[in-house]
Formats: C-alpha cells, sequence, structure tokens
C-alpha cells in the first residue's frame, strides 16, 4: 500500500512523483504504460522525427472521420515512456497567455488567475538567462536558447518584422505578440523531459516506486473512496492500493478513459458499454480541444535547410561528433525553430494566430521521408482558441483498446475563417524580402490556391494536430465539469486528475509547459489536503509498504523489475 498512486508517468506525472515523494513521511508509486526513457533518440532533439515512427515510444492514436476535414482520419501521435509527451515533443517552451489562466479562474476556479500559477510557472523553471519577474532559476525544468539555430530561422524572424510583427525575444514575458525564435526544454543540447528534470534526481529515494510496462484498467474503489488501481503487465492483471490518493495524469486521451473504464463518466454511456455506474458525470471525455495546423512549404534556393541532403548526410558524422561533445550542430535542432504569435485582426483582444518555422519541407508529421528530400522550409498556422469542441468515447471495455477521439475539427464556422486570415499572413511573412535569396515554389498549396474558398478547401484537405489535446476532464463548477479547483473529481473522494485533461479551456500557445505548471501548483493542493487530514494514518501498513517498496525501487533507477510481485490489497 502507498499513500499515492499516479497513473501515468508523462510531462504532471514525472512532477507529481518527485514533489510528492519530497516528503519522507509519504510513499508514492508510479504507473506508467509505457517503457523506460533510455532509448538515445528520445534525449537526441532531432530525434523526434524518429519518435514519430516508434511503435513503442508513441501510442499512435487516430481520430475517427473528421466530416469537416474531408472524412479524413487524423493521426495523433502521444509519448508513450516516462516523460510522456516531453519525451517526445518538439520542446518548446510556452505559457500562453495571461488572458488564458485569467479566464480560467472567471469560470470558477479561484486560484487559477494568472498572478496564481505564474509562481509555480517560475518554481519549475531554470532559466538560463537568469531570474526575472516571469522567469525562475534553479528549478528542474532547463529552460534555453536555440543552440545552433538554421539560418533561415533568422531570415524568417526578419520576414516576421517586415511583415508588421514585433520582434519579440521571450514569448513568455510582459507581451506575447510577436516574431521570434522559441526557447527549448533543454539542457547542453540534450532535452530536458519531465523524466530527466523531476524524476531522475528523485528515482534512488526509498519511499518512491517507480512502475514501467504497467498499462492501467481501472480504478478500484470502496464505495465512493478510491482506493488503489488494477493495471495489466505483461498480460497479466495486478493491483496497487492506495492509502490517500489516486491520480490520473495520463493526459487528455487516457484520463477520461480510464475514468469510465472505472465507472465515471454519462451514466446511460456506461450502461450501455455494460460497466457498472460509479458516479455519473457527463463531462467525462466531453470538452475536447485541439489546435488544428496547416503547413506551407516553399523550396529553398539554397543549400542551408536540414533537409535530407547529400550535403547533410555528409555533415551528419562531424555534426554527430559535435552532438556528443559539445551539445551543439544540427542534432540539436528541434526542428520547429522560429515563432509568431499575431491577431487575426485589430480588433481581437489577444493573439489569436501562432506560427511555427520548421528551416525543411515538412509534411504529415515528418512521417514521409520522400517529403523531407530536399532543402526547404515550411511555416506552420493554427487558430490558438478554437469554438469546435470534441469528445472522447469508449471502443469497448477492453483496457487496451485505443478510445474513440472525435476532434470534431472546424464544426465552429469562425474557427476557419481564422485559419484562413492565418495562412495569408503566413504568405505575407513568406513574400517578404528577407526571402528572397532563399525563396523556391510554393510547394504546399500550390500557386492556384488565391482565393479564400481555395484556401478553405486547402486547409479541409490538409490540415492536422500540432499536438495539444486538453480539456476532456475539465475543471470547473457547472453540470460538465468534472473536477473541482482542487482537481478533485466530483462526487469521489481520494481521486484528482491532474493533467491536461482539466484545462477548461485551451491555452494561447503549446501545451507542456503549462501542463507541467499544473502539476506543481497540484502538488502543494494535494500537500495541504494531507496536512490538513490528520487522522489517516494506519500504523499496520508501514511494513507492508517497506516491503513493497523494496521491490520495486532500485536504487541505480533506470531499470524496472521485469515481474514484479502484486502489491498486497
Amino acid at each position: 500500500m502507498f499513500d499515492y498512486v499516479i497513473v501515468g508517468g508523462g510531462s504532471a506525472g514525472c512532477v507529481l512523483a518527485s514533489r510528492l515523494s519530497e516528503d519522507p513521511e509519504v510513499t508514492v508509486c508510479l504507473l506508467e504504460a509505457g517503457p523506460p526513457d533510455t532509448h538515445p533518440m528520445i534525449h537526441m532533439p532531432m530525434g523526434i522525427l524518429w519518435m514519430m515512427h516508434s511503435k513503442v515510444l508513441n501510442w499512435h492514436f487516430q481520430t475517427r472521420s473528421e466530416p469537416e476535414l474531408g472524412g479524413r482520419q487524423l493521426f495523433w501521435p502521444r509519448g508513450r515512456t516516462l516523460g510522456g509527451c516531453s519525451s517526445s515533443n518538439a520542446m518548446c517552451y510556452m505559457r500562453g497567455h495571461p488572458f488564458d489562466y485569467d479566464t480560467w479562474a472567471s469560470l470558477g476556479n479561484p486560484g487559477w488567475s494568472f498572478n496564481d500559477v505564474l509562481p509555480y510557472f517560475k518554481r519549475a523553471q531554470h532559466q538560463e538567462r537568469g531570474p526575472s519577474d516571469f522567469h525562475g532559476a534553479g528549478g528542474p525544468l532547463n529552460v534555453a536558447d536555440i543552440r545552433s539555430p538554421n539560418p533561415l530561422s533568422h531570415v524568417f524572424v526578419e520576414a516576421g518584422q517586415q511583415a508588421g510583427l514585433p520582434y519579440n525575444d521571450d514569448f513568455n514575458g510582459p507581451e506575447q505578440e510577436g516574431v521570434g525564435l522559441f526557447q527549448l526544454t533543454q539542457k547542453n543540447g540534450h532535452r530536458c523531459s519531465t523524466a530527466r528534470a523531476y524524476l531522475d534526481p528523485a528515482r534512488a529515494r526509498p519511499n518512491l516506486a517507480v512502475i514501467t510496462d504497467a498499462h492501467a484498467s481501472r480504478v478500484l474503489f470502496d464505495g465512493t473512496r478510491a482506493i488503489g488501481v488494477e493495471y495489466l503487465q505483461q498480460g497479466r492483471p495486478r493491483q496497487v492500493r492506495a492509502h490517500r490518493e489516486v491520480i490520473l495524469a495520463a493526459g487528455a486521451i487516457q484520463s477520461p478513459q480510464l475514468l469510465m473504464l472505472s465507472g465515471v463518466g454519462e451514466g446511460a454511456a456506461l450502461h450501455a458499454a455494460g460497466i457498472p455506474v460509479m458516479a455519473h458525470l457527463p463531462g467525462v471525455g466531453k470538452n475536447l480541444q485541439d489546435h488544428l495546423d496547416v503547413i506551407i512549404v516553399h523550396t529553398c534556393t539554397k543549400p542551408v535547410s536540414w533537409g535530407i541532403t547529400g550535403r547533410n548526410l555528409l555533415r551528419g558524422a562531424w555534426d554527430a561528433f559535435r552532438y556528443v561533445t559539445a551539445g551543439r550542430g544540427m542534432y540539436t535542432s528541434n526542428g520547429a525553430e522560429g515563432c509568431a504569435f499575431a491577431k487575426s485582426a485589430a480588433h481581437e483582444p489577444v493573439p489569436d494566430l501562432q506560427f511555427h518555422f520548421t528551416p525543411l519541407r515538412l509534411s504529415h508529421h515528418g512521417r514521409k521521408l520522400g517529403f523531407l528530400m530536399g532543402d526547404g522550409y515550411s511555416l506552420h498556422v493554427c487558430n490558438l482558441r478554437p469554438k469546435s469542441r470534441g469528445e472522447i468515447r469508449l471502443a469497448g471495455r477492453d483496457a487496451l483498446a485505443k478510445p474513440d477521439i472525435f476532434a470534431n475539427y472546424l464544426s465552429a464556422p469562425e474557427d476557419i475563417e481564422h485559419m484562413v486570415k492565418g495562412v495569408k499572413l503566413a504568405r505575407k511573412i513568406l513574400a517578404a524580402p528577407a526571402f528572397t535569396p532563399y525563396r523556391g515554389r510554393e510547394m504546399v498549396p500550390e500557386a492556384d490556391c488565391t482565393t479564400d474558398d481555395d484556401i478553405r478547401r486547402f486547409i479541409r484537405q490538409r490540415a492536422e494536430t500540432i499536438y495539444h489535446p486538453v480539456g476532456t476532464c475539465k475543471m470547473g463548477n457547472d453540470p460538465m465539469a468534472v473536477v473541482d479547483a482542487e482537481l478533485c473529481v466530483h462526487g469521489l473522494q481520494g481521486l484528482r486528475v491532474v493533467d491536461a485533461s482539466i484545462m477548461p479551456t485551451l491555452v494561447g500557445g503549446n501545451t507542456n509547459a503549462p501542463t507541467i505548471m499544473i502539476a506543481e501548483k497540484a502538488s502543494d493542493l494535494i500537500r495541504r489536503s494531507r496536512l490538513a487530514r490528520t487522522d489517516m494514518s494506519i500504523p499496520w501498513a508501514e511494513a507492508e509498504t517497506a516491503r513493497i517498496l523494496a521491490q520495486y525501487t532500485t536504487p541505480a533507477a533506470p531499470a524496472t523489475p521485469a515481474t514484479p510481485a502484486t502489491p498486497a490489497e
């Protein structure tokens, strides 16, 4: 028996495991469905392209047919290893706009305004530029400037200014609008995931157990109190018990799936699936939001991009040497080096468009290697605050079955209009004088895509996710809310959700840093809750807890026992 059982060793789960186990008086068990984060491609930033193909380290989710996208089923990659998406994403450190968090607070979530959450962003962070009113130093998560940016990324920044955007060297500072280079969650040119930043330093603690290859199948209840988790390991069912709380940190796709498999969700749907209803919460799986993204691609007339070319293949060995010895060179690139935030119209109160610039020809998540061959560059366009809402549904009672994902993209007509404006601005940037020495033909869309109707058709044919699903266990106090402002599941005891699924609305930017912030804040909420309840001690459990920890905890940390014994109930 452990005090806390955390389901999901991803961006949030690693933070929680580290922070909660700082207290030697509590015991923590972290369950992760994927393997340890030992593969070298995880830690090499350019390895993100390889991660898109991995069948072991990537969940390879897929949406159902999307009506407004020509019936296409979209590929949704998610990290399946310790660190989760922080071990597989593009490492862009972006918080969103203060407006986003003030909106959360206005929706009935006290304690979640920007002024409330800024201290947690700062606590998480080690900003290599040094501390400031907006940035922290000394935290686990290293935030750094790009060490070896491609020359085309500087060209993009110049072109953005020529197109009318202000220069911005800190999108997480006093202003978000403008154009500049991303800061990244990297340290010495290597990926700084939450597994590396938070979990690795904590692995030797005797009160922390980390179990990998453990696929959670349901939460166990005694009445309305969560008391543990059932999981599958090597095809065998096992159980681990929680003395204080079960904490779901499985992400916006799998946290609602696990709740529904456990009987928490819309009652009629659960009954139809043959699942006994533990709590009727119709909002579980609803309110799904994501950033839809479309890419404009150009060929490049000079051999300077990161594409698959003879030049880059010849320099590969030298860049590998630079990467290993100095943490510099092409392999430190995250792909998306340049960034811009803009307003689609002057009356917009905050930026509603984001652009990611990649100094290579990119399409279909980098999974079409043939498209990467040759010099080129790409500019992503996404609408930051979509009105469309989708949902996650069960595909059946099998915990190993992937859930039914219906993103419902562009169901709100205004969403595509924002993207049309974004495509026009992207083309204006790419047509700026700074790109003249490098500009080849526009590969995607082609030159005959000129009218608004043409652009709408292009978006419907080519738009994809940019990997920011949130909102499926939303925080609030309305009938569709799943958790309260303390992240406790409504109507149940000893059960919280701590990940991107609790966001009531999508933030205006990349979602990994906000997810880490949520876990940082949640760790304080959980600690305060424990200190407020002094009657929860069970002395007889201490010896059993020690026995279990001895089986699961290895001081060296990287490996998990192949066949751990089932924890006693």
